[in-house]
């Protein structure tokens, strides 16, 4: 764990991040008190396969049809 205070920590930033992958957390102080954490995003374990719903999904014929007024007008925020 690695404890900096914030301004040193904006100066210094990309110093800090590229030491994440040896540390496990920075700690950003504000007068030598801890006020956040910040840790390394872990990295996805596979890529998702594109299509992987292909066949069991379908979309309706009028789903691309305009809304109906009544709806508009709801979205539009005038009173009907």
């Amino acid at each position: 764990m690695l404890m900096v205070n914030i301004h040193d920590a904006k100066t210094n930033l990309s110093r800090y991040l590229s030491r994440l992958d040896r540390e496990q957390e920075i700690v950003l102080c504000k007068r030598n008190r801890p006020v956040a954490v910040i840790r390394p995003i872990p990295s996805p374990r596979s890529r998702r396969a594109v299509g992987l719903e292909r066949g069991r999904l379908s979309v309706p014929d009028g789903f691309f049809d305009p809304l109906p007024q009544e709806l508009l007008t709801l979205y539009d925020g005038r009173d009907s």
